[in-house]
């Protein structure tokens, strides 16, 4: 079949070259926003009187029935035409005859598809923001259901200090917070006009670039033509958001896959969000955590192929740059499913506040505690540092029936804890409980249940 860039060939495509370079497998996704720029810019030429009036509006008129019948299945989508553009244009030739060949006037594939992923991106990343919503409310109606909860907080994965379980998951909120921060500032690159930068340098007709924007709801138009055809920064940029993000997701995971397990046994899992084992008939296997945490690698790979791919590329367009689409459009796909499976799963997790406290009473979480209350009384705190250490290296000594970790800081007698400070008194008690720990925590930011209940009702009434 003959090309539309065929004038100065001789022969025709090999097969093989044609199935190496075709990218309609894949860029047949941007069906929708090509055919609306398509529409924009042939509107374009006929106010500016570059084709007849007349002439535009057929071809609009025809670009609205190529849509149909993608829409409806009737569209067979051929190799032969390479991309999506094409494929569009030799439907619209097919309809309406040569007019259609006028559609391209003043266009270049190059800043067509660079307008397309752009219309593409701009939709998606505000579809992720609002699956970020829907996820960050997850969170906040988990964390509200278990206000009461205790569960050791970690360091080095060690336990270290009580804290709420509703702070904990609040911490996702900040996380998932700057996420959708750094989606919305993308879309300040995003959504940029690139469609009249043409090949590479610009049209010698008079077209209307502003027009155009305010057709398509754009509120910027790029400014140089070179770097409007050779720029992918804004596809970076997208995917580096998507890595953070699935960072993000990958970390919960872990944690959910740790709290589900006999070891830790804090969460119950839903039995709509686990699977079970071919030939063990007790597991109960958290395939969802497992599989986001999986995929965070693939997002990572199609950010940093994309930047392999940019790296060495001189200005302006090459053909290299296709292979942008298709580790954009799987970021696309892997992060908005991890997002709703992720949010749907939180809201369904069950909750064992028993072994949550239990795990926060080992371990001498409230150590810091002992050492706040010595200084609080007058001792400076590295003395009472060590006063801590020494305590807890006596409870570790003092081996009881049935507990191999020795005595907690809470079974200790007054005498006992007056060997390692004078001055204790029965008030102390109240320091070495995992809620009165948590309920000391009031500095800005901090455990206490006062400051998550605040956070929680200031979360609520935020839009967004």
């Amino acid at each position: 079949m003959k090309k539309l860039w065929a004038g100065r060939f001789n022969n025709t495509t090999d097969d093989i070259v044609e199935s190496y370079t075709e990218s309609i497998s894949y860029d047949y996704r941007l069906w929708q926003y090509d055919i609306k720029g398509s529409i924009a810019h042939a509107r374009m030429l006929g106010r500016q009187k570059i084709i007849k009036k007349s002439e535009a509006d057929r071809i609009v008129a025809a670009l609205r029935e190529i849509a149909a019948e993608i829409s409806s299945g009737e569209f067979q989508f051929r190799k032969e035409h390479e991309d999506i553009h094409m494929n569009i244009e030799a439907r619209l030739t097919e309809k309406i005859g040569p007019l259609g060949g006028k559609l391209h006037t003043a266009r270049s594939r190059n800043d067509q598809v660079a307008l397309d992923t752009r219309l593409y991106l701009r939709e998606e990343t505000e579809s992720i923001i609002n699956l970020l919503s829907r996820f960050k409310k997850s969170l906040v109606k988990l964390a509200e259901k278990n206000i009461d909860a205790v569960l050791p907080g970690y360091t080095h994965l060690q336990r270290a200090q009580p804290v709420l379980f509703a702070h904990h998951l609040l911490a996702y909120y900040e996380m998932a917070d700057r996420d959708a921060e750094r989606f919305q500032d993308a879309l300040q690159r995003i959504n940029v006009m690139p469609l009249g930068a043409a090949a590479l340098a610009g049209t010698s007709f008079p077209i209307d670039r502003h027009y155009v924007a305010k057709q398509l709801g754009f509120p910027d138009v790029s400014k140089n033509s070179i770097d409007t055809v050779s720029d992918r920064d804004f596809v970076i940029e997208f995917l580096s958001a998507c890595s953070v993000l699935m960072m993000h997701l990958s970390r919960l995971s872990e944690e959910i896959i740790l709290w589900a397990s006999g070891e830790f046994g804090f969460i119950e899992l839903p039995d709509a969000f686990a699977t079970g084992s071919s030939i063990m008939p007790q597991k109960k296997n958290p395939d969802v955590a497992e599989l986001t945490r999986g995929k965070t690698g693939r997002v990572y790979g199609n950010l940093f192929a994309l930047l392999t791919v940019m790296k060495g590329l001189p200005l302006a367009y090459n053909r290299d740059m296709q292979e942008d689409k298709e580790a954009l459009f799987d970021s696309v796909d892997t992060v908005k499913a991890a997002l709703d499976l992720m949010g749907r799963m939180l809201q369904k997790l069950k909750i064992n506040r028993h072994r949550m406290k239990e795990a926060a009473l080992g371990g001498f979480t409230t150590a810091t505690d002992f050492a706040d209350y010595l200084t609080a009384s007058g001792m400076p705190f590295r003395q009472a540092h060590e006063a801590a250490g020494k305590l807890v290296a006596y409870c570790l000594k003092q081996h009881g029936a049935g507990n191999k970790n020795g005595k907690k800081l809470e079974d200790l007698s007054l005498e006992e804890l007056a060997l390692f400070a004078g001055g204790v008194t029965q008030d102390v008690y109240d320091w070495l409980s995992v809620e009165g720990s948590a309920a000391r925590r009031k500095s800005f930011g901090g455990t206490a249940k006062e400051l998550v209940i605040a956070r929680l009702k200031e979360l609520k009434g935020k839009k967004r």
